[in-house]
């Protein structure tokens, strides 16, 4: 298995197609239709857990979807900024808490069929409310709607339920995630 080619058929400005062409196991020249990120290193998602061992969650309207989602906070990865900078960001933007310690938990394909996106995950520990100083380096983006929904992880998967009966989506990657950084915990 072999990648020939890739080009690109439409790039706007946060996304480009591309057709790739690759040598299968037989030898054939093959083509797949396939979606990547522009201008970012990366995605970074990060498992926001508090003292009081509350993981904090985001709902948000996702136009692709027309629908509210819950999901942990995410985000692209600036070109030259760190994964543990991006994880940090994207957790002040996104709920107005921070962390002093991140702990990576995983790296993996979001969806390897579509996308060349690689997420990075990280847990953020002892997250608390960020400082006003620190909230106005990292003001949320202008283009999202957050809600925040704090939740103790022994009622994680009835908040989850409860957000599914009320009409919002729960991205499938949640579920994963919480197991995994219940291990770390």
């Amino acid at each position: 298995m072999q990648i020939i080619d890739k080009k690109t058929v439409w790039e706007g400005r946060f996304l480009r197609t591309l057709i790739i062409s690759y040598k299968d196991r037989a030898g054939s020249v093959r083509e797949w239709e396939a979606v990547e990120r522009v201008n970012c290193d990366g995605i970074v998602v990060v498992v926001p857990v508090t003292e009081q061992k509350e993981f904090l969650l985001i709902r948000q309207f996702r136009p692709v979807l027309n629908g509210f989602v819950v999901e942990f906070p995410a985000g692209l990865n600036d070109k030259g900024e760190s994964l543990i900078d991006a994880a940090r960001r994207e957790l002040i933007e996104e709920t107005e808490y921070t962390a002093d310690e991140f702990v990576h938990l995983t790296d993996g394909p979001v969806s390897s069929g579509m996308s060349t996106e690689i997420l990075s995950v990280f847990l953020a520990l002892n997250s608390y409310p960020a400082s006003d100083a620190v909230k106005e380096q990292h003001p949320a983006d202008e283009s999202e709607s957050i809600e925040v929904i704090k939740t103790p992880l022994d009622k994680i998967y009835e908040t989850l339920h409860a957000r599914t009966k009320d009409g919002d989506h729960i991205d499938m990657k949640v579920y994963g995630l919480i197991e995994l950084a219940k291990k770390r915990l």
